[in-house]
């Protein structure tokens, strides 16, 4: 077996490979390709994962490239890691929202479409090289904005067996478990819970989870209450908690809680762009230390907890036919037969050998579905925009979103936009 990993030059690499190494009974991978256009990263993270494979007793082998046709060539799996214009380009995301004062952040809002433009044709070259050297494959994508990326997979590389990963469901899976665990004193495997969740990438309502099959929500959402009421400064507004009987995607605080969001930005800089370049600098520094072969501590100050866990587990199932259930972002295709069936949405998923099934379930209430299918019509204008180099869909993109400038702001927002990032965009610039 053949894994590669295009961005293998990011510093949650190392979590990756351990997640490998912990599955090498089950998973019989024989090569690990880390492709990433930058050389002198690929050099520091991909020798500091060659350590921690050599250390092991070399299960697998790690194999290092800059070529991307040929770390892909007779790949069973290829995931997908990377950041167009690297953490410069996450930072100038932000800093365009400061700028026209919205939100400045890499998955939501102005910054988020600025990443879509720079990475849908990316991914989609990447899908081409999977038809061509590599039929079959499955390709999962943990590249932000996940879902919107996934969308543009979903409409433009139909044929490409493709599946969006993000590590929200997962921790929240797992910090549900770490609380019960703390009431029970029963240790819970992850592989006994489910959690019911839906909607779209980052934007999602938590609603239900299962231990074995039986529901425990009647328990878990009153006490989440009661301990957010504790509180000084609760994270979320108990009437809207109370209201909806569900726990919000944390990312939603950007739509319910926007002129929050909004001073906090106002606080700048660091911006978390600028945080995570002097972590990852320390990190890249720590891995060139030749005499290291365990990921370091500060990894987990990186964030994407649980990256690891999902990326491995979701291959393992696949590979072995186990029929696990992990939230995803996939086609509707019926599984919510009251919206689009053409739709990605985020939701639970049984993964086994015949690919990802998303699970039937019943669609949000009218106040969700409201801001999900607004942020739909976003999505699908945004891929059009990538896809063609269509400054109109751009400029319907904007004006869509809820976190977009007023109408009279949207032409000057999307220069900007489009000339921060010029080198990343020639699709508008022919």
């Amino acid at each position: 077996m053949k894994i590669t990993v295009i961005g293998g030059g990011s510093t949650y690499t190392p979590e990756l490979v351990n997640g490998f190494l912990a599955r090498v009974e089950s998973l019989p991978l024989e090569e690990l390709w880390l492709m990433d256009i930058d050389k002198e990263r690929l050099e520091i993270v991909g020798g500091f994962a060659k350590r921690m494979v050599k250390v092991k007793g070399e299960p697998f082998k790690v194999i290092l490239s800059t070529d991307q046709r040929e770390a892909i060539a007779g790949a069973s799996y290829v995931t997908t890691q990377l950041r167009v214009g690297m953490m410069p380009a996450r930072r100038g995301d932000e800093y365009l929202g400061l700028r026209h004062g919205l939100i400045g952040q890499e998955t939501t809002g102005v910054g988020g479409m600025a990443k879509a433009l720079r990475t849908i044709p990316v991914i989609l070259g990447i899908a081409n090289d999977i038809r061509e050297v590599a039929p079959g494959a499955l390709l999962a994508n943990f590249t932000n904005p996940a879902g919107l990326v996934t969308e543009a997979l979903n409409r433009h590389a139909p044929d490409i067996p493709a599946v969006g990963v993000c590590n929200v469901g997962i921790t929240t899976k797992m910090e549900i478990i770490e609380s019960l665990e703390k009431f029970t004193g029963e240790k819970i495997d992850d592989d006994r819970a489910a959690l019911n969740t839906l909607g779209l990438n980052h934007l999602t309502w938590h609603r239900g989870f299962t231990i074995d099959g039986e529901e425990m929500w009647s328990q878990i959402f009153p006490a989440y209450v009661a301990e957010m009421k504790k509180e000084e400064e609760p994270e979320w507004d108990i009437r809207t908690l109370e209201s909806l009987g569900m726990i919000p995607n944390y990312y939603l605080q950007y739509f319910y809680y926007t002129d929050k969001k909004l001073a906090e930005q106002k606080q700048w800089p660091p911006s978390r762009a600028e945080e995570v370049m002097e972590i990852e600098k320390d990190l890249l520094r720590d891995y060139a230390d030749l005499n290291l072969t365990e990921p370091p501590a500060d990894l987990m100050k990186r964030g994407g907890a649980y990256y690891s866990t999902l990326a491995t587990q979701l291959i393992n199932s696949h590979y072995n036919d186990m029929g696990q259930i992990h939230v995803v972002n996939v086609r509707n295709d019926g599984s919510v037969k009251e919206w689009p069936p053409d739709w990605v949405l985020e939701l639970p998923a049984k993964v086994d050998r015949k690919g990802i099934h998303p699970l039937h379930t019943d669609p949000l209430p009218a106040a969700c579905f409201g801001l999900i299918s607004q942020i739909k019509m976003y999505e699908l204008l945004t891929v059009e925009a990538a896809v063609h180099g269509g400054r109109n869909a751009a400029y319907q993109a904007l004006l869509t979103h809820p976190l977009g400038p007023k109408a009279d702001k949207v032409e000057a927002v999307l220069e900007d936009m489009l000339e921060t990032n010029k080198r990343w965009l020639p699709q508008f610039f022919k």
